[in-house]
C-alpha cells in the first residue's frame, strides 16, 4: 500500500483536457497522476494505489472502455471506481457500455467542475475510510497474536509450576518475563 494523500489517476488522450483536470483537483487533498493514453493507465496502475480513476472514454488505440475492462479484471484494481469523462454526444448506449465495464458514473463534457470534485470527493472519503479500517484490522491482528502468545506463555508457566512440588522463584520470575515480552510487547 502507497503512503501519503490519495491519488488520483486522471486519463486522457489530450493534455489540454489533463492540465483542465489537474486545474479542477486544485486544492483537494489528493495528488493526481496524469496519463495520456490507456496503457500508460495501466502501467501506472501496476505502481500506485488510486482512490478513484477520471478515464476518457474516446482515446485512439486504446479507448476508454477497453482501458476499463483491463482494469476490472485485474485482481488489484477491480475496486477503484471509474468515473469516465466524454465529448461524446449525450449516446445512451455510451453510457451503458461505460457502466457496463463498471465505470460509477458517466459524465459529459462540458460537466460542472463542482460536480466532479464533490463526486471525487466522495471517492477519496472512502479510500481514506478504508485504509484506516485495514490500519485498525491489522492493530487488532498483532494484539490478538500477541494476546494468543501471553496467554499460551501464561499456560506454560502453570502448567511447570502444577508439575512440580518445589517452587523455583527465578524460573518463575523468567517464565513471567518471557509471557511479557513475548506476548505484550513482542
Amino acid at each position: 500500500m502507497t503512503s501519503g494523500p490519495a491519488r488520483v489517476l486522471l486519463v486522457d488522450d489530450r493534455r489540454e483536457n489533463l492540465l483542465a483536470l489537474e486545474a479542477i483537483m486544485q486544492g483537494m487533498p489528493v495528488q493526481t497522476v496524469a496519463v495520456e493514453s490507456g496503457e500508460a493507465a495501466l502501467k501506472q496502475l501496476l505502481v500506485d494505489d488510486f482512490a478513484v480513476i477520471l478515464l476518457d472514454a474516446q482515446m485512439p488505440e486504446m479507448d476508454g472502455f477497453e482501458t476499463a475492462n483491463h482494469i476490472k479484471r485485474r485482481e488489484r484494481t477491480r475496486h477503484v471506481p471509474i468515473l469516465f469523462l466524454t465529448a461524446a454526444d449525450r449516446d445512451a448506449q455510451l453510457a451503458l457500455r461505460g457502466y457496463a465495464v463498471g465505470a460509477v458514473d458517466y459524465l459529459i463534457k462540458p460537466f460542472d467542475p463542482w460536480v466532479l470534485r464533490a463526486k471525487v470527493g466522495v471517492f477519496v472519503d472512502l479510500w481514506t475510510k478504508n485504509r484506516q479500517l485495514t490500519t485498525q484490522a491489522d492493530t487488532v491482528r498483532q494484539r490478538d497474536e500477541q494476546w494468543r502468545t501471553l496467554c499460551a506463555a501464561v499456560d506454560k508457566a502453570i502448567e511447570r509450576l502444577r508439575a512440580t512440588d518445589e517452587v523455583d522463584p527465578a524460573e518463575v520470575a523468567d517464565l513471567l518475563e518471557t509471557a511479557r515480552w513475548g506476548g505484550v510487547n513482542g
